[in-house]
């Protein structure tokens, strides 16, 4: 896709008093979506934390991949939806439906009496997220000019720090004197105060269809977006059900997710063809491995190093802290021109951090490593993703936002719901679901190797990403 100049991505120049995300035009729509954020970030650092004790009480350790991947799968059909519907229509009702779903999957699984039905909270939820992460990116992209788009993307990063350290505390502290189910019931309390200020400013600022040019509605997308989400959800059934019949699920699985992929995202993806391309397929390999990692270091912490919920998450709390200054120093202008350098740095980081956490599998390796390695392996992340997000605003037009936008959080989600469902079936597949049991394997925390191979999966596909990082730019593009 042509390079978009400057002068039709962004509003027209604001006066001196204005400039910054925090200047007086954009002070009320900044903190209302970093609200938004901060709101996903405590619910994915709470619910992590009491994930474990979650699947232990509905009997369901051998579906803990499940629980995070479902989430996944129904957000690829939000992120498709949002994009169509922000586009045509403005991101802000797109915003407001996603966060009422977000709210609805909470309650439905905290008050789950089965693991499915707590799966199936878990993929409402996804549907909300899908909505609310693409509708946040048109935002930032007809509301921003292209000189602070880094400095709001390096906010949205720091909106997860105090989530990070605070959330796992409060998860774990609720968790073992509450119950896990007044982790997931009381977080909808919090989706009040987003809706009050993000609305109102959106409407404001970002509000209406586009004025560059007329958005139709692509039936065909939605179409492929089902198709995606369909597709992802027999491939996890396939792996969670590891039975000789399973192949034909996954074989169909295969059969309707491969077309729809290739027709959402941009041409060449696979192939880590240059620029746009390969922007929208490193941001689902840093992404899912990442994800698919930390997803299972907390049980892997309290089932084979004894940790409590609380210290578990506490271990990656720091984390937060050092995404937030990744994503801080690549807002820093004198870096701009060093984006690919900087990356590429960043998926080192990624790729060390995953295969450094399940050192801990040996017992004479301190805890307090998966604690720095999840450190220096945010602070990549903090690089890779505020970077990924920069680079394709500024490959997109107005009108192309929501779609492009689309396209970079499918590529993130898919990856997700993939490797967590690959990683989740291995884990089961070498007895991790007998910590739900009573036997020998669940008094010492399951199988040292079902957990490692979770981790062995993630390092392959993070490797992948530092040659991938080398082709983020077009020859001919210049910022």
């Amino acid at each position: 896709m042509a390079a978009v100049d400057s002068r039709t991505a962004a509003p027209p120049t604001l006066s001196t008093p204005d400039e910054g995300v925090l200047g007086r035009r954009l002070r009320a729509l900044s903190i209302g979506i970093v609200s938004v954020v901060v709101l996903i970030a405590f619910e994915a650092t709470a619910v992590g934390t009491a994930m474990p004790v979650a699947a232990r009480e509905l009997d369901g350790v051998a579906l803990y991949g499940f629980a995070f991947s479902g989430y996944f799968t129904t957000s690829l059909f939000g992120m498709v939806l949002a994009g169509q519907w922000a586009d045509r229509r403005g991101p802000l009702g797109a915003l407001a439906a996603g966060i009422g779903a977000f709210a609805a999957g909470l309650l439905l699984s905290g008050t789950a009496g089965a693991m499915w039905l707590f799966i199936a909270g878990r993929a409402v939820q996804g549907l909300g997220g899908g909505l609310v992460i693409v509708a946040l990116y048109v935002v930032v992209s007809r509301a921003y000019p292209e000189k602070l788009r880094p400095a709001i993307m390096a906010a949205f990063a720091a909106g997860w720090v105090v989530p990070a350290i605070v959330g796992p505390l409060v998860a774990g502290t609720v968790t073992e004197h509450l119950g896990w189910r007044w982790v997931f019931l009381g977080i909808p309390a919090l989706v009040v105060l987003p809706l009050l200020l993000a609305l109102p400013a959106i409407r404001t600022t970002a509000g209406g269809p586009p004025q560059d040019a007329p958005v139709r509605f692509e039936a065909r997308r939605i179409r492929l977006a089902l198709g995606i989400s369909l597709g992802a959800g027999l491939l996890q059934y396939a792996g969670q059900d590891l039975r000789l019949l399973s192949v034909l699920p996954a074989v169909a699985g295969a059969a309707v997710l491969v077309p729809s992929v290739l027709g959402l995202l941009p041409r060449g993806t696979f192939r880590a063809g240059r620029g746009l391309p390969s922007v929208v397929l490193l941001r689902g390999i840093a992404a899912g491995s990442f994800i698919a990692a930390e997803s299972f270091i907390p049980l892997m912490l309290v089932s084979r190093r004894g940790l409590s919920l609380t210290m578990a998450g506490l271990a990656l709390a720091v984390g937060g802290a050092t995404w937030a200054f990744g994503s801080y120093l690549q807002s820093r202008p004198r870096l701009e021109h060093r984006r690919e350098p900087l990356v590429r740095t960043g998926m080192v980081l990624v790729t060390t951090a995953i295969a450094a956490a399940p050192t801990v599998l040996i017992e004479s390796v301190p805890v307090w490593i998966v604690a720095v390695a999840w450190a220096w392996g945010c602070f990549g992340m903090g690089l890779v993703i505020s970077s990924t997000s920069v680079l394709l605003l500024s490959l997109s037009a107005p009108s192309e936002a929501g779609a492009n936008s689309a396209a970079l959080q499918i590529s993130d989600g898919l990856s997700n719901a993939l490797l967590l469902a690959g990683g989740g079936a291995a884990f089961a597949a070498l007895g991790g679901g007998a910590l739900s049991g009573h036997g020998a394997d669940a008094a010492t925390g399951g199988p040292a190797t079902a957990f490692a191979s979770v981790f062995v999966l993630s390092v392959l596909v993070a490797a992948v990403g530092i040659w991938v990082a080398g082709r983020l730019r077009t020859p001919a593009r210049t910022v």
